[in-house]
């Protein structure tokens, strides 16, 4: 019976423990303080960067801020905030964005107490974590009055170990703006921090603000001032990789409203595979539909295989059918399309480019009726093409002649439009032009492969011998020197 009371004991205690690691509050408190040691541990490589003048530890702790993003809450910050910041002003003011709750606090931030300011690159990471959380949280007032404060102590300093999480800044100033809907508002200040940047030569500065700048002017549709933005400013080629992504973006984005087909397509492809490939899916989407929309503009159909893929098979349905219209020169299918999607294109920012492919559904409907008939009338044409009169037909198959495309003529005295035989595509400069496209993309592609590959820092002296080195393999490539000397004067 005692045994079996020891038992009973036993498994009560285990049942108890098992139910303290299935809490939900025990969880989360572990989780925390989790977070705090990992931001923790962010700090200390921001210190060490400091200390060493290598931006590449900062570099790192910024490429970890979407994890970390989606780990931070109030309570992590706030425990943050006492453990790093003195009592003082700073620290009153970034526990201000924080209501007041009755969750303890993670054990690492209590029993000590701070008596020097952290460094200015440690304060701007930690208000910059501050602003993430405002904005995923909706407080667009707090994160205004937080952005405000961030950009006072970044603009306040000039130091170069600064400038990676000033750069961050200076996005995320840009994003409250556009949530606030004050884009208008922050464009003067954005044009002078671009100056300073690149007085400086904060190449990585330089290309958030373009890109901002960018972006603010193609929220209200002011392509002119960004396309004179580019031709003014030189976005730095040593950027990041997302950062190159978003400017050949907007520069297709800008391109294709200008009606430079090609070179759009070809910014356009370029923002696709510089964006990372496992993330960045909404990116991702954006871009391929403004592909889509701009190789139909160019009189391409893209491949089916694109519409296929899983990340994207979903946003680009109203895309599909789009391309099917096109493809069959079908304007009622079109006019449908564009009738059930047009709330869709819009969100895209694709409507304006979408309307200009009319035109090109034309141009396929009478490419498809050149190809069928040898004559038909103008009568006929308007019919099949759903115009509303055959004089409109008539202008239309006039200006495809002209514009090559299709091989016709058209007797208005007969009433009638006279198909000519189909050339030998092989006999003209199409395959020529078309194999030459192919080489300078391929070209480009190299090109910028080769600039984006990277090296570990002051790694390049590891295969270089030193100067002792040095002067022992010349003092013995003269021993052997002398040795073979003297050997040829023994066998002489």
């Amino acid at each position: 019976m005692g045994g079996q009371s020891e038992t009973v004991v036993q498994d009560v205690e285990m049942e108890n423990v098992d139910s303290a690691v299935d809490d939900p509050e025990t969880q989360k408190k572990d989780a925390d303080l989790l977070s705090v040691q990992e931001i923790r541990d962010h700090v200390r490589q921001i210190e060490k960067a400091v200390v060493s003048k290598e931006p590449r530890f900062i570099l790192r702790v910024l490429r970890s801020l979407p994890n970390t993003r989606r780990k931070i809450n109030a309570v992590v910050l706030r425990s943050l905030i006492n453990h790093l910041y003195p009592a003082g002003s700073d620290k009153d003011v970034m526990l201000s964005f924080f209501d007041p709750v009755g969750t303890a606090e993670p054990e690492v931030a209590r029993g000590r107490i701070v008596t020097k300011s952290p460094l200015p690159e440690v304060d701007a990471y930690l208000n910059l974590l501050v602003l993430v959380l405002l904005i995923d949280s909706s407080q667009l007032q707090k994160a205004q009055q937080c952005t405000d404060i961030l950009m006072k102590k970044t603009v306040s300093q000039n130091r170069r170990t600064l400038d990676l999480i000033a750069a961050k800044s200076y996005f995320y100033h840009s994003r409250v703006a556009e949530l606030s809907g004050n884009l208008e508002n922050i464009r003067n200040f954005l044009h002078s921090r671009l100056r300073t940047a690149t007085l400086r030569n904060d190449f990585e500065g330089q290309a958030v603000i373009i890109n901002c700048l960018l972006r603010n002017y193609l929220h209200y549709s002011l392509y002119d001032q960004a396309d004179k933005l580019i031709k003014k400013s030189v976005f730095p080629e040593t950027a990041s990789n997302n950062e190159w992504a978003r400017f050949l973006y907007y520069l297709g984005r800008i391109k294709g409203a200008k009606l430079e087909y090609s070179v759009a397509h070809k910014h356009l492809v370029q923002a696709l595979r510089k964006a990372p490939q496992s993330a960045a899916i909404g990116f991702r989407q954006t871009v391929q539909k403004l592909i889509i929309v701009v190789e139909l503009l160019l009189g391409n159909i893209p491949e089916r295989q694109i519409f296929r893929q899983a990340p994207l098979r979903r946003s680009l349905a109203p895309y599909f059918q789009l391309t099917q219209a096109v493809r069959m020169g079908n304007l009622q299918r079109f006019g449908e399309v564009l009738e059930n999607f047009s709330p869709k294109f819009q969100q895209d920012n694709s409507y304006t480019l979408i309307i200009r492919l009319r035109h090109n559904v034309i141009k396929t409907a009478i490419r498809s009726i050149g190809l069928s008939y040898s004559r038909i009338s103008p009568q006929d044409i308007a019919k099949k093409l759903g115009l509303d009169s055959a004089e409109d037909a008539e202008f239309i198959v006039a200006k495809a002649i002209r514009d090559g495309v299709i091989e016709a003529s058209l007797d208005p005295e007969k009433g009638y439009m006279r198909s000519k035989e189909s050339t030998d595509i092989y006999s003209t400069r199409e395959p020529q032009l078309a194999f030459h496209q192919r080489i300078t993309f391929c070209l480009d592609l190299h090109n910028q492969s080769v600039k984006a590959m990277r090296y570990p820092p002051k790694s390049y002296g590891k295969d270089l011998e030193s100067a002792e080195e040095r002067r022992e393999r010349e003092q013995q490539d003269l021993e052997l020197a002398k040795e073979m000397a003297e050997d040829d004067d023994d066998g002489f």
